[in-house]
């Protein structure tokens, strides 16, 4: 089975009149409120730093969006996040919004010519990339226009992203999938970059670290890493993903974890069910990336957000029973 994509896509492009966000608007987080989509959205919009911040759209249908403003809504500003804030992704539990997102002390200039691997990967998509190190971090809104930073979660000295909030608390506490590239190896029970579960009372500390997906097939032997929240069905937590395979090929896989103990993987497809296809998905400044970073449920039908390769917003749907049934034929 496949995502359906949106036959108008991309539904947000970069614009050319906002400077802040010419460049590229991608990966960006979603939530239904208030009857609206609303679409967090990374931006950039100069190459030199390449430092990302926050764009906020929305939209009634799921499909057609509406900036809510000329400037950003999030911009770097803590010592943890003043290279850049990137990949956010969002719940709303207790009252308030949490995001989380990608947390950069440093810009990605500062690891070496980023603007020219981004032209030489136009060329050549098997281009040696540039490997930039990143916390995650967590903001509380009210209304996705204003944030207060809260912590960044994840330890200081690990490269740790794709950090995701679970919508609610499970066995009472607050749980967090994410992906610290360094804890791989026997000691750790994985040889490459793998989905990892926490737990914590107060979204400051977290302990329990458990391994949760490691990378399986051939289309995602590189690493793997969360998506959007888990969404609860009566099934499970359905959870979707990314995978990289060896030629850095961004696919989305989908996976079902128990609803009152998540670290149980119930079932999980070995098939991925988005790849890069379309020419907005194979041509921009990272070739050949589809990034799954949100999801809404829209009478009965998942809209599922993603990154086309670095550079647009774009979505693709699935009845939700019919992806759960899908992946109910992998069972563990």
């Amino acid at each position: 089975m496949k995502l359906r994509r949106w036959s108008g896509n991309p539904i947000l492009t970069p614009s050319p009149d906002l400077g802040w966000e010419k460049e590229a608007v991608y990966n960006p987080g979603a939530i239904l409120h208030q009857g609206k989509v609303h679409l967090l959205y990374r931006a950039v919009g100069e190459y030199e730093r390449y430092s990302s911040r926050f764009g906020l759209a929305v939209s009634r249908d799921g499909f057609h969006f509406e900036r809510v403003s000329d400037e950003p809504v999030f911009e770097p500003g803590a010592e943890y996040d003043k290279g850049g804030c990137e990949d956010p992704r969002i719940v709303k539990m207790e009252g308030e919004f949490l995001i989380t997102y990608a947390a950069l002390p440093k810009p990605p200039c500062e690891y070496g010519d980023f603007i020219g691997t981004i032209r030489k990967l136009r060329e050549d998509p098997l281009h040696p990339r540039i490997h930039v190190f990143s916390h995650t971090g967590l903001l509380r809104s009210g209304d996705l226009r204003s944030f207060r930073r809260v912590a960044m979660i994840t330890p200081p000295d690990v490269d740790d992203r794709d950090g995701v909030l679970f919508p609610e608390k499970v066995g009472g506490r607050y749980l967090l999938l994410h992906r610290p590239t360094e804890w791989t190896g026997p000691e750790y029970g994985t040889e490459r970059p793998a989905i990892w579960l926490a737990g914590s009372e107060d979204l400051v500390h977290w302990t329990d670290h458990k391994l949760l997906l490691r990378p399986e097939s051939t289309w995602e032997s590189l690493k793997i890493g969360a998506g959007p929240p888990p969404l609860r069905t009566p099934e499970g937590w359905l959870l979707i993903y990314h995978g990289v395979d060896e030629n850095f090929v961004y696919r989305a896989g989908v996976a079902l974890l128990d609803l009152e103990r998540p670290e149980e993987v119930v079932a999980r497809s070995p098939y991925p069910i988005l790849e890069p296809e379309e020419s907005y998905e194979k041509v921009g400044d990272i070739p050949n990336v589809v990034f799954p970073t949100g999801a809404v449920v829209l009478d009965g039908e998942l809209f599922v957000y993603y990154g086309a390769a670095d550079k647009v917003c774009c979505v693709a749907t699935a009845p939700l029973e019919d992806l759960v049934d899908f992946v109910l034929k992998f069972k563990r």
